[in-house]
């Protein structure tokens, strides 16, 4: 990409204002050609036009939000790897909050969640290098690479006074997205790790092998998004689809009208009327939280573990000719009653927080489904 393709694709993104607006950023893009011209001509040192450019693209992007970004070829073509499943890197689903690299959640069976890492850790720095100021996608970049090769991270996790470093060694990740068991009492058990290509086809199967051969109707469904940080929103739809006769899903909300639309039921509850508990954790991002707020919404589900994430936004890709590509939130969801969750997350009916050793949170979620026929939600304030 050249020096003026980068100034044009600025200046195509840029000018879809008001008249007042697009003279205002003229004078903007003005001062900017100016600096770049400056700084070719007089910097001390020979400068490459292209890197100063696109510098300044990811310096306007970190000034959004979080999750904005530029993505080079190579970068382009991680991102459309991560939704398949299989990438190389160390397992940790990552996000900025109030400036600061927070660890959304570990990839379950990942050299991140070997480690022991958890869900709201800080990474103070990655090889050394500090991690102020970095964006999410820069941070990704540092921390994928080739099976067999070592990074090393500072951790500061909450309550411990020091932070502490961490060698990972990478490994491929393999993200399976749907794991299932039958528990004692007929109880299923359906694991949803991350929203990929296929995920509500893989939910429907799992389904209907829980409920195959002489094991008969389910007592009740307990679906676990503990630690799934999202996905593909039109698959968290599907998937709440399974589960909702009628009516709003979700809703996306954003400034342009065609960057707006709203997700209705469209099958029939194939469940015959069994219980459903919904496992959530501060892990619990994004698709997993459109998932659990329409269930709870539609009072179809009752929630249980503690206050989810709060990654209320969506992005779009948009690939640009060199291959390289943008990453830019262009809408918010909110749930079938108007809440938005962004940065609020989804609160539970039932608290019970995370546990080591014990999983209390899924014990709990079976004694409900065994004591109860009928489960009813809790009154929403």
């Amino acid at each position: 990409m050249k020096r003026w393709s980068v100034i044009v694709l600025i200046l195509y993104f840029a000018f879809t204002g008001s008249a007042s607006e697009e003279e205002a950023t003229y004078e903007g893009l003005s001062n900017f050609t100016r600096v770049l011209d400056l700084i070719e001509r007089n910097y001390v040192d020979n400068v490459d036009s292209e890197k100063l450019a696109i510098s300044a693209i990811e310096g306007m992007l970190k000034t959004l939000d979080p999750y904005s970004a530029y993505l080079t070829p190579e970068h382009y073509k991680e991102l459309e790897i991560g939704t398949s499943g299989e990438f190389g890197g160390v397992g940790i689903e990552i996000s900025v909050e109030n400036d600061l690299l927070t660890v959304i959640t570990p990839i379950e069976g990942s050299p991140a969640a070997k480690a022991g890492i958890k869900p709201g850790d800080l990474i103070i720095a990655i090889d050394g290098k500090s991690t102020q100021g970095l964006s999410v996608d820069e941070a990704v970049k540092s921390l994928r690479g080739p099976k067999g090769s070592a990074v090393k991270i500072t951790i500061q996790s909450q309550g411990d006074k020091n932070p502490r470093e961490v060698v990972l060694v990478r490994d491929i990740i393999y993200v399976k997205s749907v794991n299932s068991k039958l528990l004692d009492g007929r109880i299923g058990y359906i694991k949803l790790s991350q929203f990929q290509e296929k995920t509500s086809e893989e939910l429907v199967k799992a389904i209907e092998e829980l409920e195959s051969g002489d094991r008969g109707e389910l007592n009740g469904l307990i679906l676990d998004l503990r630690n799934n940080p999202g996905g593909l929103l039109t698959q968290a739809v599907e998937v709440a689809d399974e589960f909702i006769d009628e009516g709003l899903i979700v809703s996306v909300k954003g400034r342009v009208e065609d960057q707006s639309t709203e997700y209705y039921a469209t099958k029939k509850d194939n469940t015959p009327g069994y219980p459903i508990i919904i496992l959530v954790n501060k892990g619990s991002a994004s698709a997993s939280e459109v998932v659990a707020e329409a269930l709870q919404d539609k009072k179809r589900a009752i929630i249980l573990g503690t206050k989810t994430f709060g990654k209320g936004s969506v992005q779009s890709i948009i690939k640009l000719e060199d291959g390289s590509g943008l990453k830019l939130t262009t809408a918010k969801f909110y749930a079938p009653s108007g809440r938005s969750i962004n940065q609020v997350g989804v609160i539970p009916d039932v608290i019970v927080e995370d546990s080591q050793g014990k999983d209390l949170q899924l014990e709990r979620a079976k004694e409900l489904i065994k004591f109860s026929k009928t489960i009813k939600t809790a009154p929403r304030g």
